[in-house]
């Protein structure tokens, strides 16, 4: 049985298939850096995040941010919710140096605990990449497949459910 908190947390499977990874992702949301499977409320990730990316000397990166839970984890008709596209990414620079193609959307789920994965491509060479029409029902498959991205070098998640909700369940 894996321990890979990726597969543990559905991210692959809902979002990505299985890869190896040869990059490593920081995300930090002000001074506190996610780990997967943290939760975080709306409030904390209300600011576009703080992104590394450090890999292979002089590449790209695109990295993509989306919620697969929208809009309820138990019927997520929606999948994925695309919050965050950003390509061209230089090798160890924050993801400010890259060219946002999907401006940053906070998370604010309304029922249930989501799921907010990045998703990390290494890219041959700075490339066009379009914005999607919408938000909704984007594919990281496909964003990757249509632009020959091949498979993801990097990924995390974290939770994150509407401000005031107790998280859990309650027992009588």
């Amino acid at each position: 049985m894996s321990r890979d908190p990726l597969i543990v947390g559905g991210i692959v499977g809902d979002v990505v298939d299985y890869f190896d990874a040869s990059a490593r992702l920081r995300v930090l949301y002000g001074n506190r850096e996610i780990t997967n499977g943290s939760e975080l409320r709306p409030s904390q990730v209300a600011n576009q995040p703080t992104v590394q990316i450090t890999g292979r000397s002089g590449s790209f990166y695109t990295l993509v941010m989306v919620d697969p839970d929208v809009p309820t984890p138990s019927n997520p008709t929606q999948r994925e919710y695309l919050h965050w596209l950003v390509t061209d990414i230089p090798e160890g620079r924050d993801v400010s140096h890259g060219t946002e193609v999907v401006e940053y959307e906070r998370p604010q789920p309304t029922a249930g605990i989501h799921r907010v994965a990045f998703v990390v491509f290494r890219q041959a060479a700075p490339q066009v990449i379009y914005a999607p029409g919408w938000r909704s029902n984007f594919i990281t498959r496909d964003l990757a497949e249509c632009y020959t991205l091949g498979a993801p070098v990097a990924a995390a998640y974290f939770n994150c459910q509407r401000e005031g909700s107790c998280g859990g369940r309650r027992y009588r």
